[in-house]
């Protein structure tokens, strides 16, 4: 891995819900085409295209992206659960830094269906089935509860009991996601709430109520991946580099029976010790972070998992405001999943795209202050975990 990686161009089209949005092939053909303007080029000058989503038939990456040009580019479909998105932009990141090509496009889409995420087939063997019996055995039966809160969930009441934290503080995270997205126009939600209200709305498992859960969401987002001499050349921004990255997954110890190592935390805190030590620093170091807050229980436990505070200090972290603005760490200023949206597809690229702008100065209100690194967590159940550090090149 000898080449610079540079993101040279982002796009997004805005999140909506199922029953708002527009087709997957056109949401992804707005978000290439604003990545592409982004970048400067043409799709002429994309050498591979890596295309990530989870619910649609084989393909649907070439019909995406035919919609902005057929110029022979080879495409390659994407599906890791919920860090598809990113995972698309780690072979689009290693496929420059090898020297294998140039100029890369990764994009990502979901045009998901109303309701709680479920299996599709039930004719073949079930990749949770493992996860399943360890859930079932640590937290017993849930009749009723759909697969990811009984996961999340699960992993927040194990958190909460080891650690005596309050319903609060899980709900105070909601607030704080909330009060970030209204200053998002890409963002679904961004509606001011109250911890009492988050409290009030209907429980659904654990520590969670419903304002603590991530909607099912439609959206697509794309980045433009380049080799430092190739952005020069061609006149591409260079102004924000990918320093580290890397992808975990599973081992024996997510199914010892704690339920948050069963929704990734030794994947997140084994890539985050990676990148850390790639790019030579710590996390000490980070102003600003789009991290997996597909539940609130999940953010909580991904502050401790990815070292921005001890582990059992979460309540503190986020009691004395170091998880927002003026705090040591901004995490998640785009609203993150809970309030921006979470098309599992699209989700990684949405959170490269925040993140870039942070690091270019362009995210408006959203702006966090002195930004020169910038961390990315993606993780997706099943299990794949990314993460992704980007910085502001000199």
């Amino acid at each position: 891995m000898k080449q610079r990686v540079r993101v040279a161009g982002v796009g997004m089209a805005p999140f909506a819900t199922p029953s708002k949005s527009e087709p997957y092939d056109v949401l992804a053909e707005r978000a290439v085409k604003a990545a592409l303007a982004d970048a400067g080029i043409g799709l002429a000058s994309v050498q591979q295209a890596y295309a990530g989503y989870v619910y649609g038939d084989s393909t649907c990456g070439q019909h995406a992206l035919y919609r902005v040009g057929m110029t022979g580019v080879p495409v390659v479909n994407v599906n890791n659960n919920c860090s598809t998105g990113s995972s698309a932009l780690f072979l689009a990141r290693q496929a420059v830094a090898s020297g294998a090509a140039d100029c890369v496009l990764a994009f990502g889409f979901e045009q998901m269906q109303r309701g709680a995420l479920k299996a599709h087939w039930d004719d073949r063997p079930d990749p949770f089935h493992r996860f399943d019996e360890v859930l079932e055995k640590a937290q017993g039966p849930a009749d009723g509860v759909p697969m990811a809160p009984r996961y999340f969930g699960g992993a927040g009441a194990a958190y909460a009991e080891r650690y005596g934290t309050a319903p609060e503080t899980f709900a105070a995270i909601s607030v704080k996601a909330r009060r970030h997205a209204a200053n998002n126009p890409y963002a679904v939600f961004r509606e001011p709430v109250t911890v009492e209200e988050v409290l009030a709305a209907p429980h659904i498992y654990g520590p969670l109520t419903r304002l603590q859960c991530c909607p099912p969401t439609c959206g697509a987002a794309a980045a433009v991946i380049a080799s430092e001499d190739f952005a020069r050349a061609h006149g591409l921004r260079t102004d924000v580099a990918i320093a580290a990255q890397a992808m975990t997954t599973d081992t024996e110890s997510s199914f010892d029976g704690d339920p948050m190592k069963l929704v990734g935390y030794d994947m997140a805190k084994a890539a985050a010790r990676q990148v850390y030590e790639a790019a030579g620093i710590g996390p000490e170091d980070i102003r600003v972070a789009e991290l997996h807050d597909c539940f609130t229980s999940n953010e909580l436990i991904s502050y401790e998992a990815l070292g921005l505070t001890g582990e059992g200090t979460a309540e503190k972290f986020i009691a004395d405001g170091d998880n927002t603005y003026g705090g040591r760490v901004v995490t998640n200023p785009s609203g993150g999943l809970l309030c921006k949206g979470h098309p599992l597809g699209a989700t990684g690229l949405a959170q490269c795209a925040e993140l870039t702008w942070q690091l270019r100065g362009e995210a408006g209100p959203r702006q966090v202050d002195d930004v020169t690194v910038a961390l990315q967590h993606n993780i997706g159940l099943g299990g794949a975990a990314v993460v992704t550090l980007y910085e502001k090149a000199r």
